[in-house]
């Protein structure tokens, strides 16, 4: 018989520390519908996927740049000013993550990253530099959840069995892929609701 699930898989962004470029954009324009507009038309979701997928900083904007020159104010800060995007950590899953790593409960990472602005993130947050085995970060690997390889990588990596492992992300899309990868999963909502279902399965915290 198969081991009970005893392994802890998170996700980073909006699991453990918050990431919304609203919040950078409605500074910049001073009202949410141009910031909306510019999201939506410019510095869109697809184009910052790219980034997630290896693509520097320097080549995303100088693309940006030769396509819409009358925006480069508003394009280059996604660089200069990426941690405004940035506020800070979700205080009550880092209190989840601590716990569960005094616990000696094995932990790991699976995120959707910058490979340039992850390793910012790690000096600013020190708890993503020091409490996983091993992170798959897809700027790395060039691939992106919810791809069946980027779940697939974390097993060739590390002796886990996918059956005995917890995913936890924001997203509906990567809980599905992590499911389809042989993971128990679970969507992220809040900090409470994921103490409740880590209780449940028996984790303490």
């Amino acid at each position: 018989m198969p081991r009970s699930v005893d392994t802890v898989v998170f996700d980073i962004g909006n699991v453990l520390i918050h990431w919304d470029p609203r919040l950078l954009y409605r500074d910049i324009f001073g009202n949410e519908e141009e910031a909306d507009r510019f999201l939506a038309e410019v510095c869109t979701h697809d184009w910052n996927l790219q980034q997630d997928l290896g693509r520097t900083f320097k080549d995303a904007i100088a693309e940006r740049l030769a396509l819409f020159p009358e925006h480069a104010e508003p394009i280059r800060a996604w660089d200069s000013r990426w941690h405004d995007m940035v506020p800070g950590a979700i205080d009550g899953t880092v209190t989840l993550l601590e716990e569960l790593k005094a616990a000696g409960v094995p932990l790991y990472a699976i995120t959707n990253f910058s490979g340039e602005k992850f390793a910012e993130c790690q000096e600013r947050f020190p708890f993503l530099a020091n409490s996983f085995r091993d992170i798959v970060v897809s700027a790395h690997e060039r691939c992106v959840k919810p791809d069946r390889r980027i779940y697939d990588i974390l097993f060739e990596r590390n002796p886990l069995d996918p059956a005995q492992t917890i995913f936890i992300d924001d997203s509906a899309a990567n809980v599905e892929g992590a499911r389809a990868a042989g993971m128990a999963a679970v969507h992220f909502t809040g900090p409470e609701a994921l103490r409740r279902h880590l209780q449940g399965l028996g984790f303490p915290v």
